[in-house]
């Protein structure tokens, strides 16, 4: 009779220790695979992140912010609603990372046994899809200076390609980060016009006005003529991940091509130099699908000012059917959200992805889980709204009447994307409408 009380005693006692007893999560066992798989891509020396994060001593500091930016998802950035398509690269924390990685602050951010530690990501210095097979580099450092506004800059770089070569993997890296906003590296297929005045390893800058009727003439001769289109190969921007193909696909660069650098330079308030290059690793047997990069893209809009929700919509119609590989919307500071929308021959319509909350501090590809078959006659439909309020705290001027423009302060309003078709097909042809002939009997 006396025991009953004492057992209620201790159970008590053995509960109250639990609640004030310190996790047992720890980073080396706990924290670390996820800092592997979510984190380290972006925080480690060289990349994007101000701090890196590949081992105790550097997290410890941070655990707090860690905390708090996981709970906020504010961090690893993403932006797809969940709602709509299923992405490779989806890189939001699920609900038991988020736990793991505040049970580890809240109990004491321990660091654990070095036992348990994962063995280190082998990480290639200087590149996220590992050793390329050749680097394509600026030829000669490019001055940027302090203050002023920079036109975007040209500089063509041969491939020095004596056959047709197939691309499977391929980076982009800025020499200064610091000063360079995005690098966009094209493929300009021999037989092209397309700067033709630029001289090889020299910063060209196009006329910023041309006769419209040769502009025109040019843009005609180009859509006749698919071998003579610039394609895009690779680019570099804020988030922006590497080209990492799978064995059964690659893009082309055909022999002969000029690899096209465009550059974005932003002055900072002090001077410095820039070499940018870019890193290709090529396949090793003959793809079956050619990967290719086009968008629905409209320029001619006019944002008010203060208009806080302002839509501008865009669309692309296949001519042939081909399978959807990526999406990557594109805006400046004040773009606010972002939809791509498949219309299909049958009238059916899917949302391909959905972008409610649009950063432009992160400039991402979605990945498809599985590509998606467009058939012929299926059309993209964009849907993009932009915030020209003063409540956009990132609006440089919510005054201004807002143009396209290539400069951050201006806009832009891209619907990129990846389409895979058969390696011996043309994908320039999928978008490309046919000519009805006007001749008698045709």
């Amino acid at each position: 009779m006396f025991l009953r009380p004492v057992l209620v005693g201790a159970c008590a006692a053995v509960l109250s220790y639990a609640a004030s007893a310190p996790s047992q999560t720890t980073f080396t066992k706990d924290v670390l695979p996820i800092m592997q798989k979510r984190c380290q891509t972006c925080h480690r020396p060289g990349e994007v992140a101000p701090m890196s994060f590949l081992t105790y001593s550097e997290v410890r500091p941070w655990a707090k912010a860690i905390r708090e930016a996981v709970l906020t998802r504010k961090m690893p950035p993403w932006f797809a609603d969940p709602h709509y398509g299923k992405f490779e690269n989806d890189r939001s924390l699920a609900k038991d990372e988020i736990d793991t990685v505040v049970s580890w602050v809240d109990g004491g951010a321990r660091e654990g046994d070095s036992k348990d530690a994962p063995k280190p990501v082998a990480w290639v210095d200087g590149w996220s899809i590992g050793k390329p097979d050749q680097v394509f580099e600026m030829p000669h450092d490019f001055d940027v200076p302090a203050a002023g506004t920079i036109e975007y800059q040209y500089i063509v770089i041969p491939s020095g390609f004596t056959k047709d070569t197939w691309v499977q993997a391929a980076e982009a890296r800025p020499g200064n980060r610091k000063l360079v906003h995005h690098i966009i590296a094209f493929v300009r297929p021999p037989g092209s016009k397309w700067l033709s005045e630029a001289k090889p390893g020299v910063p060209f800058v196009p006329p910023a006005k041309k006769d419209d009727e040769k502009k025109k003439k040019n843009n005609d001769e180009e859509q006749d003529d698919s071998a003579a289109t610039p394609e895009l190969l690779i680019g570099f921007a804020p988030g922006l991940v590497p080209m990492t193909l799978p064995s059964t696909q690659a893009k082309l660069v055909k022999a002969g091509s000029d690899f096209v650098f465009q550059m974005h330079y932003t002055a900072t308030g002090n001077a410095g130099t820039d070499r940018s290059r870019i890193g290709v690793i090529y396949a090793k047997e003959a793809p079956k699908e050619r990967v290719f990069t086009s968008n629905a893209t409209n320029s001619k809009f006019v944002i008010p000012p203060g208009d806080p929700a302002f839509k501008v919509v865009s669309s692309i119609t296949l001519q042939q059917s081909a399978r959807l590989v990526d999406l990557m919307p594109h805006m400046h500071y004040r773009g606010k959200d972002f939809e791509y929308r498949a219309v299909y021959p049958t009238g059916e319509t899917q949302v391909l992805l959905s972008v409610p909350k649009y950063d432009f501090n992160w400039q991402l590809f979605y990945y498809l889980s599985e590509p998606i078959t467009l058939p012929k006659g299926t059309r993209i439909d964009c849907t993009a709204h932009f915030d020209n309020s003063p409540n956009n705290r990132y609006n440089p001027d919510p005054k201004a009447e807002v143009r396209w423009g290539d400069q951050t302060w201006e806009e832009m309003m891209i619907g990129w994307f990846d389409v895979a078709v058969d390696a011996n097909s043309d994908p320039v042809d999928v978008f490309r409408e046919k000519k009805e002939s006007t001749k008698a009997g045709l």
